[in-house]
């Protein structure tokens, strides 16, 4: 790689599950924030890091954007506000089914204003015909000025040259922040524990996966062949303890196994994963539990 001559922080936001988290995962080429088909996945601010040329590009994933209910809902909307501060460019992401939501529209206010560039990504353009994407370019164009509006597939890997090729335009003469060999800076036990969580938004129903945190309680790497991780499975009630663990144990470790095999092609040796379930009741609206699962700002 070349001498970094340039540099920038791009923040990507919008409403749950318009796919921010497979479009990281995408402009960095590997895996860095987990993806679900269920709104939410996202619960911090989550940085990766693109090198191209000359260019160091520092991606800020954001929870997606809605009205919080307790709050672990307002942690994650403070989030979103302070990743719109100071940044090089933002990164607006929808999807072409829909018109713009009252959400959408409360989050491009608060983006007007700021001299921060803001690109309209539409993504998810592989599920709509080509008059959908049309449709929505004229839908969200006159809310507000935007540089550019970019269609995209980030599943597919459509459009995102381009993406590329127009948020480096907004990058700055500046410093390398991060080595080169660097795509995240969550450090391991996040990286295990939302892995694990990512299993669970799987395999689970819909309201039990929201009401879980996972806390890595020990990470052994004292052998190069092998790390022994112990993780606990933080529920809200004891009813979703039983369906956590399942008849006999056995979605408990089926969770248990689909985060093992993961997280040994992550790390390339063999890994032993020890996964138990306790209940912490109301946890999402506690300040003490929200900050012992790592649900807590900078200051």
């Amino acid at each position: 790689m070349g001498t970094i001559t340039k540099s920038g922080f791009i923040a990507i936001v919008g409403r749950p599950n318009v796919g921010k988290s497979t479009l990281i995962n995408r402009l960095v080429g590997q895996k860095v924030a987990i993806v679900s088909q269920r709104p939410q996945t996202t619960r911090n601010r989550i940085i990766a890091i693109l090198n191209r040329d000359d260019t160091q590009m520092i991606f800020l994933d954001t929870p997606g954007f809605h009205r919080p209910k307790n709050r672990l809902g307002e942690y994650m909307e403070d989030i979103v506000h302070e990743s719109l501060a100071d940044v090089d460019c933002i990164l607006l992401t929808v999807e072409p089914k829909t018109a713009p939501t009252e959400d959408e529209k409360r989050l491009i206010e608060k983006m007007k204003g700021r001299d921060i560039p803001v690109i309209l990504v539409i993504n998810k353009t592989d599920t709509v015909p080509k008059p959908a994407i049309l449709m929505a370019m004229a839908a969200y164009a006159p809310l507000m000025e935007f540089k550019a509006i970019m269609p995209i597939s980030a599943r597919t890997g459509e459009g995102i040259a381009e993406l590329e090729c127009e948020i480096g335009d907004y990058m700055q003469p500046g410093p390398e922040f991060y080595p080169q060999d660097m795509v995240t800076d969550q450090p391991e036990r996040a990286v295990v524990a939302e892995i694990i969580r990512e299993k669970m938004l799987r395999l689970l129903s819909d309201e039990i996966p929201h009401g879980v945190a996972v806390a890595i309680e020990s990470f052994d790497e004292s052998r190069d062949d092998l790390i022994k991780i112990g993780a606990c499975i933080y529920c809200e009630k004891d009813s979703h303890k039983g369906i956590i663990i399942g008849k006999n144990g056995k979605m408990l470790k089926k969770i248990g196994t689909y985060a093992r095999e993961e997280l040994e092609r992550m790390f390339e040796c063999k890994v032993f994963l020890d996964v138990f379930v306790k209940v912490d009741a109301g946890w999402r609206n506690k300040a003490g539990s929200l900050r012992e699962f790592g649900y807590t700002r900078e200051e």
